[in-house]
C-alpha cells in the first residue's frame, strides 16, 4: 500500500480530522514537513503553511525561510512566516533553546489558529505537524532516560488537542523514499549532524549503538509504544476509580477520608494521581503520606493548593482563603479573609475583660496554633461561655433561634479540634480570661 493511502487510512482510524477542516501546516522545509504538504495537497485537503524562522543558523535560516515561501506559492496556499530571537529569549526566561524554540513555535502556531475571520470563524480547524516514527521512538527513549511515568514512555499521540500528528505511522525510510519518487525538492538542516542538542545525541549516537546490539531496536520500540499505549488507558481507568471513591468535593475543596486513603495500594501512586492536578510534585508525595498519621493542622502546600490534616480528613484546599472553607491560620497571622468576613488578630497583655459578639479576648497560653476557620458541621459542639457542660451547636441554633439561612452562613474558629469560638456569637469557656492570664489575644470580627 502507498504512503499516501497508509495517510488518509491513518487519519480515518484515528479520526483526526474531516476532509471540510483547513489545517494549519507546521513546515520546516526539512524532508519530513515537504512530504506532509505533497500528501496533503494529493489528499486534497485544505491547508495554510505555518514557518518559524529561529534565526540560529544565520544564512542558512533565511535560505529555509525562502524555500518555504516558495514552497507555499508552488501550492498556491497562504502562509505565515515568523522570525524569533530565540538565544534572546532562551537568555531571559532561562530555558534551552531547544525548549525555547518549542514553546515559541507551538505558541505562535496557536495564536493563529485562534484568529478569526470576519464571519467569525477560526482561520484554521488544527495544527498539522510532521513528526513521524523515528521522532516517536526518539521521544520515548529520552523520556525514559529523563524520568517519566507511563505517559512518556507511551509517546507523542497522534492527536493531542488541536494538535494533529498524521504520520506518526510512517518511518523515515519510506518517507525519504516517497520524496525521491515524486522528485521533492527540500532543505537540510545541517545542525541535524551535531550533537549539541539532545534529540541529536539520540538520534546520530545512542540509538546507532543499540542497533549494533538489537538491530530490531526501533521495531521493538515501535510495538512497546502500541502496548503502553494501552496501558496507559487501563491506568487511566483505574486511577479515576480510586478517586472517585475516596474524593468527595464539597465547594472548592476535595475531601479524603484519612482511613480509605490509607488501605488503598499502590499509595504512593495513588496519592500522586490525585495531587498532581493541584500542583503538587512527586517529590512531595512522602510529605504528603506522613500526614495520614500526624495531628490535625499538619498541612503540605504547592504553590496553588495546601493539603490540611483535619482530624479524620485530607483537605485540599485553595491558597486564595476567600475560596476556600477551611483556612489555616498560623500564629503569625494578623489578618486573614473568608467567605463571611474578615478577621483580625492581634496579641496583647491588656487584661480588661471586654466581650462582644464582633471582638473577643481569649487566653493566648490555652491556645494551639495552627488555628482552623471552618464552616461548622453537624456534630460539632463547645462549652459555651458561662457553661460547664459541653453543647452541640446544632442545639445552640435552635436555642438561638437560627433560620435555616442563618446557620449555614456560621462558621468556627478552632484550635487542637476544639472550637475556640462560634464567629459573631460565643466563645468558648474553657478560653475565656480569668485572673491568672497572662497573655490576651484579642480577635475582631467584620462580617462582609
Amino acid at each position: 500500500m502507498s504512503l499516501l493511502n497508509n495517510f488518509q487510512q491513518y487519519i480515518k482510524q484515528h479520526h483526526l480530522f474531516q476532509s471540510k477542516d483547513k489545517l494549519l501546516l507546521a513546515v520546516s522545509g526539512g524532508v519530513d514537513s515537504v512530504v506532509l504538504c505533497k500528501l496533503c495537497h494529493q489528499a486534497g485537503f485544505d491547508f495554510t503553511i505555518a514557518h518559524c524562522n529561529f534565526q540560529l543558523r544565520g544564512d542558512e535560516s533565511d535560505r529555509d525561510e525562502q524555500f518555504v515561501r516558495d514552497l507555499a506559492a508552488k501550492y498556491k496556499v497562504e502562509i505565515f512566516v515568523q522570525q524569533f530571537d530565540t538565544k534572546a529569549e532562551a537568555a531571559k526566561n532561562k530555558t534551552s533553546i531547544e525548549e525555547t524554540a518549542r514553546n515559541l513555535r507551538y505558541t505562535w502556531f496557536e495564536e493563529i489558529r485562534n484568529t478569526k475571520l470576519e464571519n467569525g470563524v477560526h482561520r484554521t480547524s488544527y495544527i498539522v505537524t510532521g513528526h513521524h516514527a523515528k521522532d516517536n521512538i526518539e521521544t520515548v527513549l529520552m523520556n525514559f532516560f529523563r524520568g517519566t511515568g507511563i505517559k512518556g514512555v507511551r509517546g507523542i499521540l497522534p492527536k493531542q488537542g488541536k494538535i494533529i500528528r498524521p504520520l506518526l505511522f510512517a518511518k523515515r525510510i519510506d518517507i525519504e523514499q516517497y520524496a525521491n519518487e515524486n522528485n521533492l525538492a527540500f532543505v537540510t538542516d545541517s545542525t541535524n549532524a551535531q550533537n549539541d542538542y539532545t534529540r541529536n545525541y539520540f538520534r546520530n549516537e545512542l540509538i546507532p549503538s543499540i542497533q549494533k546490539v538489537f538491530p530490531k531496536v526501533e521495531e521493538n520500540i515501535l510495538q512497546n509504544i502500541e502496548r503502553f499505549t494501552d496501558v496507559e488507558v487501563l491506568y487511566n481507568q483505574a486511577i479515576d476509580l480510586h478517586k472517585s471513591k475516596l474524593c468527595e468535593v464539597k465547594g472548592n475543596e476535595v475531601h479524603i477520608p484519612v482511613l480509605k486513603l490509607a488501605k488503598v495500594k499502590p499509595l504512593h501512586t495513588i496519592i500522586y494521581e490525585i495531587l498532581k492536578g493541584y500542583n503538587f510534585t512527586a517529590a512531595q508525595v512522602n510529605d504528603i503520606e506522613k500526614l495520614i498519621t500526624a495531628d490535625s493542622g499538619k498541612y503540605v502546600q504547592s504553590n496553588s493548593h495546601r493539603i490540611l490534616k483535619n482530624r479524620k480528613w485530607l483537605i485540599i484546599s485553595p491558597l486564595q482563603n476567600e475560596m476556600a472553607s477551611t483556612i489555616l491560620i498560623e500564629e503569625n497571622d494578623t489578618d486573614v479573609q473568608c467567605a463571611i468576613g474578615n478577621l483580625q488578630f492581634k496579641k496583647s497583655v491588656n487584661l480588661t475583660i471586654h466581650q462582644s459578639p464582633l471582638t473577643i479576648q481569649l487566653d493566648a497560653s490555652k491556645i494551639s496554633y495552627p488555628l482552623l476557620l471552618r464552616k461548622w458541621k453537624q456534630g460539632d459542639y463547645f462549652y459555651p461561655l458561662g457553661m460547664k457542660h459541653k453543647k452541640k451547636l446544632s442545639r445552640f441554633f435552635i436555642d438561638n433561634k437560627l433560620s435555616i439561612a442563618d446557620k449555614e452562613k456560621v462558621w468556627v474558629l478552632e484550635s487542637n479540634k476544639k472550637i475556640l469560638w462560634v464567629i459573631g456569637m460565643r466563645i468558648d469557656d474553657r478560653y475565656k480570661i480569668t485572673e491568672n492570664t497572662t497573655a490576651v489575644l484579642e480577635i475582631s470580627f467584620m462580617p462582609i
